[in-house]
């Protein structure tokens, strides 16, 4: 693929760094317009982003060089360069949840309205993000002699070069846009408030779990499952709970 989009001089403009940069200025660009259309004041979003977002990156970062620790092991430095690729999802939900849930207390902000509002510009960052993967060659999938499986064949790609492989970055692009558009459609009826979030943790937490039976990146496993995996399953236990102990008994909106 592409790992670098723009070159010029000593400037270099990384594909991945591009495409998550722009991944999260349409998420917060979602969270306010749609904040607006609830009635909510959009300096909330403004202020969670800002903590989620930085204790994301961190996370899934650490996350990534935790998993290729002897990569990065010759190269330290390297794991500071994340705008030429590497970030786990899951890391960075993993840190982000618990900030969220300090911003939120502290300031006694409206929890499920306000992730119903994020839930879909989450899952329309990711999207966007899966672009950049592509370019990078970072979560890449196992051989396969299909029709469209890709080739990376750019030296400085995360991907194995000169192999046709599952192309598991469009997979997930196709997973994301289409729960988006499932969220967005039932963001305009009437549903239980904390529904949407829900319906984020069900189907991302499945949609995640089937698709990485075709990835070949390293991951980790436990029993047979990679730890995404788990994670996955984790996500969908979560929503299930969310629904019968909290969103079932709010109204709807």
């Amino acid at each position: 693929m592409h790992p670098i989009l723009l070159k010029i001089g000593p400037l270099t403009l990384h594909t991945y760094g591009f495409f998550v940069a722009l991944g999260f200025l349409l998420a917060l660009t979602w969270t306010h317009k749609e904040g607006l259309r609830r009635g909510l004041d959009p300096e909330i979003f403004h202020d969670l982003f800002f903590y989620v977002v930085v204790s994301a990156l961190l996370g899934a970062r650490i996350f990534y060089v935790a998993l290729n620790f002897s990569y990065f092991r010759s190269d330290p430095l390297a794991s500071l360069r994340i705008w030429e690729g590497g970030l786990v999802f899951y890391g960075g939900f993993l840190t982000a949840v618990p900030v969220f849930i300090w911003r939120v207390r502290r300031w006694q902000y409206p929890a499920l309205e306000i992730l119903d509002v994020g839930a879909p510009a989450l899952v329309l960052a990711q999207a966007v993000g899966r672009l950049g993967c592509l370019a990078a060659g970072c979560c890449y999938g196992k051989p396969c002699e299909l029709g469209f499986a890709v080739t990376f064949s750019n030296p400085i790609s995360l991907a194995p070069l000169h192999q046709p492989l599952h192309p598991t970055q469009i997979y997930h692009l196709l997973a994301n846009l289409s729960i988006f558009l499932l969220l967005v459609i039932l963001s305009r009826r009437t549903v239980r408030r904390g529904a949407l979030v829900v319906g984020y943790l069900l189907l991302y937490g499945a949609l995640r779990f089937t698709v990485e039976f075709w990835r070949g990146d390293p991951r980790g496993f436990l029993a047979g499952f990679s730890t995404s995996q788990w994670i996955s399953v984790g996500l969908v236990c979560s929503g299930i709970l969310l629904w019968f102990l909290k969103v079932r008994k709010e109204s709807f909106v």
